[in-house]
């Protein structure tokens, strides 16, 4: 099968012209396919978009029977920085409009940022900020003149925290994300265009297998971690009643409410000593 084939599952009727479409990336695991099951769930039809084809082919089957939507799927790796315009010309020619984007494709980048090499994270930055920013500036239009428009980007509680040592770009690319979500919250008010950064804290997911921390962050204590579909749940919530910025669960959020009264020397010796114990640095 072609990796842009559209996949339809048998209706009784048409498809209804009020339908809405969202395109979600990283869509094939984690947070990326909960979320696309809740727009699913609540009626949507979806464009996936991630890397690894069989992945995301076999989700697309598996959302499409489930919830009887359309499912287009585009495997593509945003570390190309063609890849963004590929996708909005991809889902224009299939004749998509795309009424929600969801910004979820990520990864974290082990080691100290001296370690790594410029490569390495030149790609995490284009996939982590530029691609969000495009994406979301290509699609932006169509949503302000239709006058309806929903935009998850998927940020972290690690951008409301300062930074530590190790995954050194991570949480600024995820505070970028914030302020940036906030400030297209703003842009997209009198056009009915929600914009809202989801900060989840630790979730069960892939995360941490494809970036190899799992053995420290399995030292952590079960309650820091949050399931997946409860994440997607509570960011479409989100986005629909129009919130800027979404902290996933009581921990999470008293943790964003202690930092900032924190004095900056404690919160620093605290980072310093939980990067050591649960980062590879």
């Amino acid at each position: 099968m072609n990796d842009t084939t559209k996949r339809r599952m048998e209706r009784p009727t048409e498809r209804p012209t009020q339908r809405r479409t969202a395109l979600v990336t990283g869509a094939s695991a984690g947070i990326g396919l909960a979320l696309a099951e809740v727009f699913a769930r609540e009626g949507w039809d979806l464009v996936l978009s991630a890397r690894r084809a069989d992945r995301l082919h076999a989700a697309a089957t598996d959302l499409a029977h489930r919830f009887g939507c359309q499912v287009h799927v585009v495997v593509a790796d945003l570390a190309d920085p063609s890849t963004p315009a590929r996708i909005v010309d991809e889902v224009t020619r299939a004749g998509i409009r795309v009424d929600a984007l969801v910004n979820n494709a990520g990864y974290g980048l082990p080691g100290l940022f001296a370690d790594t090499t410029w490569k390495d994270q030149a790609d995490f930055l284009q996939v982590m900020v530029t691609a969000v920013a495009e994406l979301t500036h290509r699609f932006l239009p169509g949503m302000i003149e239709r006058r309806y428009g929903r935009i998850i980007n998927v940020a972290s509680l690690a951008g409301l925290v300062p930074g530590s040592a190790g995954h050194t770009l991570y949480g600024a690319s995820k505070a970028l994300l914030i302020t940036f979500s906030q400030s297209l919250a703003l842009e997209g008010l009198p056009h009915n265009v929600h914009v809202t950064a989801l900060c989840p804290g630790f979730t069960y997911s892939e995360f941490h297998d494809v970036n190899g921390t799992r053995p420290l962050v399995s030292q952590m204590p079960r309650f820091m971690f949050m399931g997946a579909a409860t994440v997607a749940r509570q960011g479409y919530d989100a986005v629909m009643r129009g919130q800027a910025v979404y902290v996933n669960g009581r921990v999470n959020r008293a943790i964003a409410q202690t930092v900032r009264y924190l004095p900056q020397w404690l919160l620093r010796g605290v980072l310093r000593r939980a990067a050591g114990k649960y980062r590879k640095v």
